[in-house]
């Protein structure tokens, strides 16, 4: 059975290739300096690298940054190195991440963890950590750093919060906001601000991209949760149902689990605490039911709106246009 929310926009991907033409100088600048940055004597560490690196993936973190700097009329170049120091930080989380879950899957192909082991993995991880401090101390900003240094801390308590919640069933909207505020939107958020804190913004501007970012980034992984009950894997590039598989209660299934009878919860609750994919169908059925897909979406659109609103004091320009497209985006896509 294939779930799709009714109220969902349909996916504008004209609107994506426009953003993406956009940040296209930027990013090549950015895909080079991330090759670059990735070279290493050891072979191991290379070899992930450029796996990880030929992977592709919608760089989206740090096309963020790039499109905030310019919509801040920075002039300058060390957003490049900053953007890949960004992506560098998602990446590492993305493989302890994959470890964890033990997903098979990342971006349309095996899992690193599932080709060279979770040692590596986890190493490989923490080597792309520790190179993108290195490269925040070329960049000889404090601030930057101070911000960049937090982040990382913040992301790495949303995943222990996220691990303590697998496999409970008590798990409220509260608690899932809190591990999505702390492990996905922290991220975004730092992207954004960074753009604003290059460019010599006042305060204000910094709040409101960091705003901006923040109500994105949790907008984008409600979708994501709301997509994983949704898609197939050949377009989401990983496989659906994982969540359920693994006991994470995510959004839809939380809204369910408020709106089912008794007995249907009793077996959502068995399904989160035990994980597997047995009972995907019943739960399907338990999740259209009680509406509960547009409902997560509808919170996924307030964020969007919120990303939105708070950028409306920045200049009108492409760059702005384009952030406000992603907004859009984030919550109309299918993977």
């Amino acid at each position: 059975m294939t779930l799709s929310p009714e109220s969902t926009m349909p996916e504008t991907a004209s609107t994506l290739e426009q953003i993406i033409s956009l940040s296209a100088p930027d990013m090549a600048k950015v895909n080079s300096c991330i090759k670059d940055s990735l070279k290493s004597d050891v072979v191991l560490i290379s070899q992930i690298g450029n796996y990880i690196v030929s992977s592709g993936g919608k760089r989206l973190r740090p096309m963020l940054l790039t499109l905030c700097a310019h919509a801040c009329d920075y002039r300058g170049q060390d957003h490049i190195p900053l953007a890949a120091i960004i992506e560098f930080i998602h990446t590492a989380t993305l493989l302890h991440d994959d470890v964890v879950d033990e997903s098979d899957l990342r971006r349309g192909q095996q899992s690193v963890h599932s080709v060279w082991g979770n040692a590596a993995s986890v190493l490989v991880g923490d080597f792309l950590y520790s190179r993108s401090f290195q490269m925040m101390v070329g960049l000889d900003s404090m601030r930057i750093m101070e911000v960049l240094a937090e982040t990382t801390n913040t992301i790495a308590e949303g995943e222990e919060q996220q691990l303590l919640n697998m496999g409970d069933p008590e798990v409220n909207r509260q608690r899932y906001m809190q591990v999505i505020e702390n492990k996905t939107a922290k991220l975004f958020e730092a992207a954004c601000k960074l753009g604003a804190i290059l460019s010599g913004q006042p305060p204000e501007i910094e709040t409101a991209l960091a705003i901006y970012g923040n109500r994105l980034g949790s907008a984008f992984q409600i979708a994501d949760d709301v997509l994983d009950y949704t898609g197939d894997t050949d377009t989401m590039g990983k496989n659906a149902g994982d969540d359920l598989a693994e006991g994470k209660p995510t959004l839809p299934l939380i809204i369910a689990r408020e709106k089912c009878t008794d007995k249907e919860r009793e077996l959502l609750d068995s399904a989160i605490q035990n994980g597997g994919m047995a009972d995907l169908g019943p739960i399907l059925t338990i999740i259209e039911r009680t509406d509960s897909l547009s409902a997560a979406m509808e919170i996924a659109r307030e964020g969007a709106a919120e990303a939105r609103q708070a950028i409306e004091t920045l200049p009108d320009s492409p760059w702005r246009k384009a952030l406000e497209q992603l907004a859009d985006y984030s919550v109309s896509r299918d993977h």
